[in-house]
């Protein structure tokens, strides 16, 4: 992973996010934390999974399409992959290098659904998540969990088998005392106890959470 020069503006986003957001003024220094955790991930070229249920599922889905492609930033590939594709094949090589993205590498365990259909059919359906930890997790990876009520099972073995395989943890549910909290080394608890009303919050946070890691890897002067 090649890291531009660009200076950590992570106090200027978070300013920016509680601005709009006074509510999440309690969540700031978490979401600070999990910035750099997932900073540090990136910089030793590791890979984020993320799950939830439902609406956390769909959330998931979009965490990984904004780390994975261009979010606000131009993310031109980097000259070394783009003058390697060109040795390869000029013309094709030439297309690549034009139009591919970098991209900061994240899964959402809530798709590939052959696999989860196959799994919750002849296993143990709560397993579903940890299933896919186990195949795709290295240690030093990190597993962004997403549980508005903090209690949701499937999520909390994924986030137990993480852990087993030497990987970090990130909660991202709401302020019930819940068990997930336990089970993170960071959890950002939106202020909130209402399933849409803490959905509505998680939003915000995990793109402030995403333009500073883009800004971070892809930004320029």
């Amino acid at each position: 992973m090649h890291i531009s020069n660009m200076d950590n503006n992570t106090d200027r986003h978070i300013d920016e996010l509680i601005v709009r957001y006074p509510q999440l003024t309690v969540c700031r220094e978490q979401i600070s934390k999990a910035y750099l955790m997932l900073e540090q991930l990136y910089t030793q070229e590791g890979k984020l999974l993320v799950c939830g249920n439902g609406g956390s599922a769909s959330d998931s889905e979009h965490i990984v399409g904004e780390l994975m492609k261009e979010f606000k930033l131009k993310r031109e590939v980097y000259k070394d992959q783009a003058d390697a594709m060109k040795s390869i094949d000029i013309e094709m090589g030439t297309i690549l290098a034009q139009h591919l993205q970098g991209a900061l590498p994240a899964i959402t365990l809530t798709g590939h659904s052959s696999l989860t259909t196959a799994f919750m059919n002849d296993c143990m359906p709560e397993l579903v998540f940890a299933q896919q930890v186990n195949g795709y997790g290295t240690k030093g990876d990190i597993l962004l969990a997403i549980s508005t009520s903090g209690n949701s099972r499937n999520v909390l073995f994924a986030a137990v088998a993480a852990k087993s395989k030497g990987m970090k943890v990130i909660g991202l549910t709401s302020i019930r005392p819940n068990r997930l909290k336990e089970l993170s080394d960071v959890c950002i608890q939106v202020p909130e106890t209402e399933t849409y009303k803490i959905q509505e919050l998680h939003l915000p946070v995990y793109h402030c959470l995403c333009m500073m890691l883009e800004e971070h890897f892809f930004g320029k002067y």
